[in-house]
């Protein structure tokens, strides 16, 4: 099958992607517009680029907003435990239908790559059971990647070292955490110590979500970056959220980010999951409750965006279309200067595959896998500005999705 009259990324012109058994063959350029040819796909002068990723977001959570309570005060901690009573009714079954439906949703925008986090403070592990065959069953639409996150605490919940030991041995492919819901300081620094050391043993990446909290003196982020800069395991490491980092001072900062540019750990934002959860406890000025994304941008770090939730008790809207979430993120995070807008699918694709440690199973050169996007758009700036759909999208060779331009009518 080959892809025709497509537009590529810091590319000039129009190119031709053939593809053959499951690979990418060849790139080449195209003089001209050309007739697609019976089984080809015709991009018609439309953006083609590797997936879209999603780096964070709780599947095992999707699609129970309201179930049985709302989270009316919109903050974090009555999302824990809204979740607390959700959770105390989930089934096998349940949690499979809900993730199923959420990697449709992901599918139909264009994503082919998820990690997803999944619950484990909970003594039966059902959660990461049916999360382990969602994997299997959906591996012709994503790959999915599964975070045993330890949602109540590895130090402060029963058997929590346990639970997380158990989980990497069942199968989940990284290592998560929760310092700052921990009950202590000093349990917050101990769990960060057990999961690296988890992780390390075992082989396993690491994802936590850290300082996700307005209080500027949340400070796991220096005890994440100095564990994975000591270990050399910094590539393999993801902070999620830190969004704490928006309270701290400049000159905090100044220090803290010398240990993370020489640490080479990966960042998550979650942009509009935090600023509506937090800034809950001020009045006026409310803080935006988001890390500093173009400050660790622009000083050479790996940052990227994520959905974090599809409709559940910390978040109620969502859809799967990261696309949103990218502008979203691009307003909230002052990056509208059309520098910024000329390159911001870096934000959703080769930034986040980097997080996810994809190497050579990501991204448009021949030889790697055949998956790709077809945007209806020719560029990065104007797939933001118009919010542009994906067109098709292509695994392995093979159409998972398609789809057909919307007709508008005008009656006299």
């Amino acid at each position: 099958m080959k892809v025709v009259n497509a537009r590529l990324r810091r590319r000039t012109g129009l190119y031709s992607i053939t593809l053959q058994d499951e690979r990418i063959q060849s790139i080449t350029a195209q003089p001209q517009l050309c007739v697609a040819q019976e089984g080809n796909l015709d991009a018609a002068g439309g953006l083609v680029i590797p997936p879209l990723v999603e780096p964070h977001i709780h599947l095992d959570a999707v699609l129970t907003a309201g179930e049985p309570e709302w989270n009316m005060s919109g903050t974090l901690f009555e999302g824990i435990e809204r979740w607390g009573q959700r959770k105390a009714t989930i089934t096998h079954e349940d949690t499979k239908r809900r993730a199923l439906t959420a990697i449709g949703l992901l599918r139909d925008h264009g994503i082919q790559h998820v990690r997803t986090h999944v619950d484990v403070t909970d003594p039966s592990l059902a959660a990461l059971q049916a999360m382990l065959e969602v994997r299997e069953e959906a591996r012709n639409l994503v790959d999915l990647q599964i975070v045993a996150f330890p949602q109540e605490g590895i130090e402060s919940f029963p058997d929590g070292r346990a639970l997380m030991a158990r989980a990497v041995e069942m199968g989940a492919d990284v290592v998560g955490g929760i310092p700052h819901f921990e009950n202590t300081r000093e349990q917050g620094v101990s769990s960060i110590k057990f999961l690296m050391e988890l992780a390390q043993r075992s082989g396993c990446l690491v994802d936590v979500h850290c300082d996700e909290t307005d209080d500027p003196q949340s400070r796991f982020l220096e005890v994440l970056a100095e564990e994975a800069r000591v270990r050399d395991m910094g590539t393999r490491v993801t902070a999620s959220h830190t969004v704490a980092m928006g309270s701290y001072d400049n000159a905090y900062c100044s220090k803290l980010f010398r240990l993370l540019k020489r640490s080479g750990i990966n960042f998550v934002s979650c942009p509009t999951e935090s600023i509506h959860l937090q800034g809950r406890f001020d009045t006026w000025p409310k803080r935006r409750g988001v890390t500093r994304v173009a400050e660790l941008d622009h000083a050479g770090m790996n940052v990227c965006f994520g959905q974090d939730s599809i409709k559940d008790p910390w978040y109620p809207l969502g859809n799967g279309n990261i696309l949103r979430v990218l502008e979203a993120g691009l307003h909230i995070c002052h990056m509208m200067g059309y520098e910024d807008l000329q390159r911001s699918l870096d934000f959703v694709t080769d930034n986040s595959a980097r997080t996810l440690s994809l190497g050579d199973n990501y991204g448009l050169e021949p030889g790697r896998p055949a998956n790709l996007v077809i945007l209806d758009a020719e560029d990065d700036y104007e797939v933001v500005r118009r919010q542009a759909k994906a067109r098709a999208s292509v695994r392995l060779g093979r159409v998972i999705m398609q789809r057909h331009p919307e007709r508008l009518e005008y009656p006299q």
